[in-house]
């Protein structure tokens, strides 16, 4: 791989260590220093994508300096809109941030007129003014969302992952590199990097305390996540937005959506990426018409380009052992990657060092680890769906679209994939499945 697609050992560690800045911003955000300041001094936000993990994000980020307020937010649908509006200024239970649970009114200024409705929501809301955005959106749009922002000349949040395929993975690539030029600032939703526990453990692997590197292995087995079932007035692409999780084209599947941490974590150690995946994976128990496409389970054999390995699990079965975790084995003994206390909570801190960037001008942007590690899982999909051997490189040259980019996308009109008379979706078959 060139060194223009693949970001250096010393990248990995300055991002990861990035805790070690915010911590001044406890007293207040004061970004006029920067060559992308706000007026006044207030960071004007745009939250894109206002479900559950865009609203916890939007809650991170309001809470971590004075001077940041959010105006204006994107969605494809109205009703999820209002939900997030009203949890975000009267009160919500959020599992990210516990503290905002009695509302934040006084940072939410989002009048009628910057709240927009609808597939071109996400550009009306990064052309009204604002400083920085965050892109919460199912991920299949990650990739066209992240370039629009960065083309405009705003910062950006965007969570986890950051594609669903190979050409969603090449724009990433090319929209780091022009964020680097702008001197826009871009943090990812991979917030063990921000995790004191992990950062600490990981730098003793890297300072040799378990000598020579020999695997990793990596976990997120579970008993899976929600379903929303279809109702009778919906189009079917509503359907499948509302039940996205379920459909390639949308989320990835699981070891996108939920492993990539867990995969990322293993390519931070390395500082790098692996060249070649192996796996199988299937549908066991998820086999219902809701279930849309992706499997429940998924165990993949990655090589880096050293020839070490990387063992990778993620499930989603109920009643069956569960895991999420990240072990190294070295010449000289195991280690859990996590050493200490977790100072503050990491989903906090990942939103305190991007706007310490933002306020101090500091070179900062992990969107070239997010990439690749979205990548990583995107690799090991395509391992399971085929039972074949897949090569990094010749997966993101040849790799196939799953999103319909460039494509006008409606309510009514018809999804990338459509279930056959019986209501069933095509769902890969190793062996007959061709990665590219």
């Amino acid at each position: 791989m060139s060194d223009t697609t693949r970001p250096s050992r010393r990248d990995f560690l300055k991002s990861s260590s990035a805790i070690a800045a915010g911590t001044a911003l406890a007293g207040g955000l004061n970004i006029s220093r920067t060559a992308h300041a706000a007026e006044n001094g207030k960071l004007k936000v745009a939250l894109i994508g206002a479900g559950g993990r865009g609203m916890g994000a939007a809650l991170n980020c309001l809470t971590t300096g004075d001077n940041v307020k959010l105006v204006a937010i994107a969605d494809a649908f109205e009703d999820r809109l209002e939900t997030s509006l009203n949890g975000l200024t009267k009160g919500v239970n959020s599992r990210y941030d516990r503290g905002a649970s009695k509302g934040l009114p006084d940072k939410v200024d989002v009048p009628p007129e910057r709240r927009f409705v609808g597939f071109d929501a996400y550009k009306k809301a990064i052309g009204c003014g604002v400083d920085m955005v965050i892109l919460a959106t199912p991920p299949g749009f990650r990739p066209q969302h992240y370039a629009a922002a960065v083309e405009a000349g705003k910062h950006v949040f965007m969570e986890k992952p950051c594609c669903v395929d190979a050409p969603g993975f090449n724009k990433l690539m090319e929209t780091n590199k022009l964020a680097d030029q702008k001197g826009l600032k871009v943090g990812v939703g991979l917030q063990r990097h921000h995790q004191s526990s992990y950062i600490d453990g990981i730098k003793k692997i890297q300072d040799g305390e378990l000598g020579d590197f020999v695997c990793s292995r990596v976990y997120w087995n579970s008993g899976g996540v929600w379903v929303r079932g279809r109702k009778p007035e919906q189009t079917e692409m509503e359907y499948q937005m509302r039940n996205w999780y379920y459909f390639v084209w949308l989320c990835g599947d699981h070891i996108c959506e939920q492993h990539v941490h867990n995969l990322d974590v293993s390519n931070w150690i390395k500082g790098g990426h692996p060249v070649e995946a192996n796996g199988m994976g299937g549908r066991e128990v998820r086999k219902g018409k809701d279930h849309g496409q992706i499997f429940d389970h998924h165990c993949v054999e990655f090589t880096y380009a050293d020839g070490t390995k990387m063992f990778s699990q993620c499930r989603h079965i109920k009643g069956c052992w569960s895991a999420v975790a990240e072990f190294v084995h070295g010449m000289k003994g195991v280690s859990k990657c996590q050493s200490g206390r977790d100072k503050r909570s990491p989903y906090d801190q990942e939103h305190i060092d991007l706007l310490s960037a933002i306020r101090n001008d500091d070179k900062y942007n992990e969107g070239w680890y997010g990439a690749t590690s979205s990548f990583t899982a995107v690799l090991g999909r395509m391992a399971t769906y085929s039972g074949k051997v897949v090569k990094w490189d010749d997966a993101i040259k040849a790799g196939p679209a799953d999103f319909p980019y460039g494509q006008e996308l409606t309510m009514n009109g018809t999804p990338p994939v459509v279930p056959d008379a019986d209501g069933n979706y095509p769902v890969a078959v190793p062996g007959m499945f061709k990665p590219y």
